[in-house]
């Protein structure tokens, strides 16, 4: 970052015995936030619309296989793309480091923009058969791709661009339009769902959403076309201190490995999991657990999404005044301790009736311990059969909170609801699907008779209250990945910035993000609570903490 000495002494406030710059961002400064935001508009853009229309993409690409193993296929395939962003920032980070970050960031745009192109043009499976979803993870896995190269591109281009005294400010806007992907998914999909009507968007509509991105693809090639060159590359390149093998450099130079190491356990994971936590889960939680409809979820959280926008630049703010350790820290202990309480709020005053039902005929599965299996399936395809495991996965899918008690071994599991017991089977059984079906009724009967599987009252919708804990769920990923991403273009030298802030972005991402809802849905269904899977957030979080106290350097003022 370029050198603050520059700035004449009449602009500065003393604040202590810091001095702190007060200017405003030239119009460069502003274009080059601009140009490496859209890349982040348009990966979070695509990475929601999966979400939001995996229900459609199941029918269309996955229709060959049966419906629950479609959805789940459906959910998990973006995972594909997760896992190649690591990749992705090995080849477009050595790219961004030999030849330059301009020319780098103008393919990985083209190359994601086009992908997400293609999704919305695709044959579905009725027309090409299995090639339809294979053509489907393809996309993903090119997008994913070009992700890993752009993502942490875009907060170095903004950073090299001015001086390192409002680093974080400025990469806070960068950061703040990550929510605005989200945002701009929902005001696609919703407008779109509601004038063609249900029958008409499911049957084609849901192509539009993916072909809209054409209008971000095009708008990001003509700013991105008007930029220069980052000044710092220049400068390493001008004195010919660039790195010949940047990969290498990264990864087998212990000093440097080290970082990478810190990177990933320190920041991303603490960064990526109270993010989507904040983000994704909220709105599986709300739909899913407590039975608030679709419409209203997606309103509470483009509503909670607008309101906590300025917490990005508070924090970037911050992060330039007292540090990024220190704003890293808080972001995550916050996550840690207050997780779990604001999920537990959630369900008192989005679906009271749910938390009355609780209280007044709790459900116990009684089951062999032995026919317990721990489900994380992130390939979509294990097999759980046992009884156990059948009625464990419908209550978790169900989104019903129950407690364990065991049986004598080879005992087919049950389940209890206030004094009504229901009988499971195992898929084994040579009348598996008639008692299947008979199963899945009488759960859903005396569930229902008991207050439970009922959709969210809006009349009992305390909506203050929960658009207030989505901010604060919201507010913590906001805080952790402003300060995060920060310190972490700080924590590597120019000459190979770029490839050692792409891989631990994208691995952190990839492991502890790209996986939250797999393995907190196998959480929830081994413990039978429905607040369980939130472990797995709060515990990355808690750890991430120990790991930047003991081994992370402050950033902020280092040379």
């Amino acid at each position: 970052m370029q050198d603050d000495q520059v700035m004449p002494l009449d602009e500065r406030v003393v604040s202590g015995s810091r001095e702190h710059s007060r200017r405003r961002m030239t119009r460069v400064e502003k274009r080059v936030i601009v140009a490496s935001s859209m890349g982040t508009v348009l990966e979070l853009y695509e990475f929601f619309l999966v979400g939001a229309l995996s229900t459609e993409i199941a029918k269309h690409f996955f229709s060959g296989v049966n419906p629950s193993t479609g959805f789940i296929l459906a959910l998990l395939s973006f995972a594909a793309g997760f896992v190649m962003r690591p990749f992705g920032g090995m080849v477009f980070g050595r790219f961004g480091d030999l030849i330059g970050r301009k020319r780098t960031f103008l393919a990985t745009i083209l190359i994601m923009g086009v992908a997400t192109f293609t999704m919305g043009i695709l044959p579905g499976f009725e027309s090409i058969g299995v090639a339809s979803p294979i053509l489907f993870v393809l996309m993903r896995m090119l997008q994913g791709l070009a992700i890993g190269g752009e993502f942490g591109g875009a907060f170095i281009y903004v950073a090299e661009h001015g001086p390192k005294r409002d680093c974080g400010f400025r990469v806070s806007w960068v950061v703040e339009t990550g929510a605005g992907g989200l945002l701009l998914s929902l005001l696609v999909v919703l407008p779109l769902r509601h004038f063609m009507g249900e029958s008409a968007f499911t049957d084609w509509g849901w192509r539009l959403p993916f072909l809209f991105s054409i209008v971000i693809i095009l708008f990001s090639l003509w700013i991105r076309l008007k930029l220069d060159e980052s000044p710092e590359f220049l400068r390493i390149k001008a004195e010919g201190a660039m790195s010949k093998s940047p990969i290498s450099e990264t990864l087998a130079e212990w000093k440097n490995l080290k970082l990478v190491l810190v990177a990933i356990f320190g920041v991303m994971m603490c960064a990526a999991t109270l993010f989507y936590n904040g983000q994704l889960y909220t709105m599986f939680f709300l739909s899913k657990t407590l039975k608030v409809d679709a419409a209203t979820t997606n309103l509470l959280v483009i509503s909670a999404t607008i309101l906590t926008a300025p917490v990005y630049l508070i924090a970037g703010l911050m992060s330039d005044r007292v540090g990024r350790k220190k704003v890293l820290i808080a972001g995550c202990l916050l996550g840690a301790l207050f997780t779990m309480p604001l999920f537990k709020a959630l369900t008192h005053y989005a679906n009271p009736a749910l938390a009355r039902a609780e209280l007044e005929a709790p459900i116990v599965v009684s089951a062999d311990p032995k026919e317990c299996a721990f489900q994380f399936d992130p390939t979509g395809t294990a097999k759980f059969t046992s009884s156990c495991d059948i009625v464990t996965s419908s209550l978790t899918k169900a989104g019903l909170s129950y407690r364990s008690q065991p049986l004598a071994q080879g005992e087919v599991a049950r389940v209890q609801i206030g004094t009504d017991v229901i009988e499971g089977y195992r898929a084994s059984d040579s009348d598996a699907a008639a008692k299947a079906a008979k199963f899945n009724a009488s759960l859903a009967a005396t569930a229902a008779k008991h207050g439970y599987g009922r959709a969210a009252n809006k009349n009992e919708i305390n909506t203050p209250m929960v658009l207030l804990i989505l901010m604060a769920l919201i507010s913590f990923g906001a805080i952790v990945f402003t300060a995060g991403v920060t310190m972490l273009v700080e924590m590597f030298p120019t000459r190979i910035r770029y490839t050692a802030i792409s891989i631990p972005y994208h691995v952190g991402s990839a492991v502890f993000g790209g996986f939250l809802p797999a393995i907190s849905f196998a959480i929830v269904a081994a413990t039978g609570n429905i607040y369980s899977g939130l472990w797995y957030p709060i515990g990355a979080a808690g750890l991430s903490v120990l790991v930047i106290i003991f081994f992370a350097k402050e950033t902020k003022d280092a040379t």
